[in-house]
């Protein structure tokens, strides 16, 4: 069955995070802050959603296909499918060493306890480096957004045995200011413990919000240890959210913002587009791929 979602109804109605602030577990590993990237930004990864209709189609095709093209990571996440679109979560990591990849993270829904113990176990298991929350939804007050922070912290001490790491994804509403100035995104650095909480960079979404991405990594140094690498149309209106496009086709340095962020401790860049023109997802995947092979930081 072709998977063809909306992202932000898809993250809303999956109950990420929507109806309280449930408690969860996530993994936590503790790491050094060194300042310096182990990813040369040769090692790239792509997150699944970007050929998430060819995924639906034929995961394991899919993902033949993507080991053609470079990628040497996987970021999944958590479809209809499950993480592992079908598969055990065994079976998925023999197929991702058969074609010698690697699944390094994955964003998937944490409000049910039981649930999620499991899903950590089973990537523990399978040497997973992250689980992600990737949505949240805009919050009301400043309360919340810290009610928030305070739920990361728990995930992260909650799920240290089982030797992983917790982030957050962001989107634009993180870096927007909210009535008194104050910006979401700080209150989360502010309030979460960095031995247990790090940050998945969507850059895109922080230029759609208007910020510029190494003014935060600077205020942040080794806080955002993943990126997200998706292109921005060129002379798009900031209203406009869906404005991805090809990477090396839009407006955003990547060059600039990758070499400022892999000495302030980024260690995952991981390629995603959520908007084509002209192109089947997959092959807008192969030229984002040229694009990274390409990109000399």
């Amino acid at each position: 069955m072709t998977m063809q979602y909306n992202r932000r109804n898809f993250l809303k109605t999956a109950g990420l995070f929507t109806g309280g602030l449930a408690a969860c577990s996530f993994i936590t590993k503790a790491m050094t802050n060194t300042g310096t990237s182990f990813n040369d930004l040769k090692t790239f990864g792509l997150q699944l959603w970007t050929i998430q209709d060819a995924m639906g189609k034929d995961a394991k095709d899919s993902l033949r296909q993507v080991s053609t093209f470079g990628y040497k990571q996987i970021e999944s996440f958590e479809g209809p499918k499950g993480m592992f679109w079908g598969m055990s979560n065994i079976e998925f990591k023999k197929y991702m060493d058969d074609l010698g990849m690697t699944i390094i993270s994955s964003h998937c829904d944490i409000n049910n306890t039981e649930a999620f113990e499991k899903k950590a176990a089973e990537a523990s298991a399978i040497g997973m480096k992250y689980l992600i929350c990737p949505w949240i939804g805009p919050q009301k007050t400043a309360d919340d957004y810290k009610a928030a922070a305070d739920k990361f912290n728990r995930c992260g001490e909650i799920c240290k045995k089982n030797n992983l790491r917790f982030a957050y994804h962001n989107h634009a509403y993180s870096f927007t200011p909210m009535s008194d100035g104050s910006f979401p995104q700080d209150i989360f650095m502010k309030n979460t413990d960095a031995t247990l909480v790090d940050y998945e960079m969507d850059i895109y979404w922080v230029v759609a919000a208007g910020q510029d991405p190494v003014e935060w990594i600077e205020k942040y140094p080794n806080r955002f240890r993943l990126g997200h690498i998706k292109d921005r149309k060129k002379d798009t209106a900031p209203k406009d959210q869906d404005a991805s496009c090809d990477l090396g086709k839009g407006s955003i340095d990547f060059k600039k913002i990758a070499k400022l962020a892999s000495k302030n401790g980024m260690q995952y860049y991981i390629v995603e587009q959520e908007q084509f023109e002209n192109e089947t997802t997959l092959q807008a995947a192969e030229k984002d791929a040229k694009y990274m092979k390409e990109l000399d930081v």
